[in-house]
């Protein structure tokens, strides 16, 4: 029976007993009169019963009607609580938090300090540098490196945090394979690739706008450039790192930053969501708090 009840015919129906007026519960919903009179019409016909008694001079329900008035308006007060509830969510930073993050301190503070800032927030956090979870599994956000161009995907990618990479290796490695050293000649050399992240082994150079990719192989191959610099320190081979974490060993001359007519792409963080017009205000808070704090990170 309920597919067959339309939510106005109700709304029209309970409007109309409690004004006992087609005009008066018409202006309260923001209607025409025909309209609120044709949905109480409908919901008559449809339940094949008279709801309301009308003369000339009054108006009053039935005996039908008022017990369709009694049990249905602590069903459409619950529905309306209930709704409210939910477009509350979108709109207020609370509810339930699900991110997948890589595990870095820098975004072990951010995310720290933004859940400080909304206490009504409850957080759910997972770590993983290649993630095999997404936002179909549940995750609001999730956060994942990228080098070069992003793949088609119907999730929204903000970018957070760029860090400009360099290829770096041991002054005695250098030495070793100098006259060797070329875009063309790296996939030759000893080199140091991430093992899953950033698609595996590809390394992304990059002349203005356009990108070239060098599919270097490999006998090391780490997901972390913190190992993959003691590597390339060690002399295991030619290394793409982010410039931040290798300047003072190039500084100090224990590696050596190659130079080729090509520059290496950036490493990039980024934060994907749903589409952010449908996207629940607690995603776009912590986006907006992490973009704020790409500022101070660069």
């Amino acid at each position: 029976m309920i597919e067959k009840i339309e939510l106005p015919w109700l709304l029209s129906f309970q409007s109309v007993f409690e004004r006992r007026s087609f005009k008066q519960a018409a202006e309260a919903l923001g209607l025409p009169s025909s309209n609120v009179s044709r949905h109480v019409a409908l919901l008559e016909e449809t339940l094949n019963v008279r709801l309301l008694e009308r003369t000339t001079r009054r108006m009053s329900p039935t005996e039908a009607g008022q017990t369709l008035y009694d049990q249905t308006l602590p069903l459409l007060a619950a529905l309306d609580e209930g709704l409210e509830g939910i477009c509350k969510q979108g709109q207020e930073v609370s509810g339930h938090l699900r991110v997948l993050m890589p595990d870095l301190p820098i975004l072990a503070k951010q995310l720290a300090s933004f859940c400080a800032r909304y206490p009504d927030l409850t957080l759910s956090c997972d770590t993983g540098l290649v993630p095999t979870k997404g936002l179909l599994d549940g995750f609001d956000v999730v956060l994942q490196f990228g080098r070069g161009g992003l793949d088609d995907s119907d999730w929204v990618a903000t970018e957070l945090m760029r860090w400009p990479s360099v290829v770096v290796a041991t002054p005695e490695l250098v030495t070793r394979y100098e006259g060797h050293l070329s875009l063309e000649n790296l996939v030759n050399l000893p080199c140091i690739t991430s093992l899953s992240a950033l698609s595996g082994s590809p390394w992304v150079f990059k002349n203005g706008k356009q990108t070239s990719t060098i599919h270097v192989t490999s006998q090391y191959r780490v997901n972390s450039a913190h190992i993959a610099k003691e590597a390339a320190l060690s002399g295991l081979g030619f290394a793409i790192l982010p410039q931040q974490i290798c300047h003072a060993d190039i500084q100090q001359g224990k590696l050596i930053a190659l130079t080729f007519d090509k520059t290496p792409e950036d490493l990039v963080l980024y934060a994907y969501s749903g589409r952010l017009k449908h996207s629940a205000r607690k995603v776009k808070a912590l986006l907006d708090h992490l973009h704020f704090e790409k500022i101070h990170t660069r």
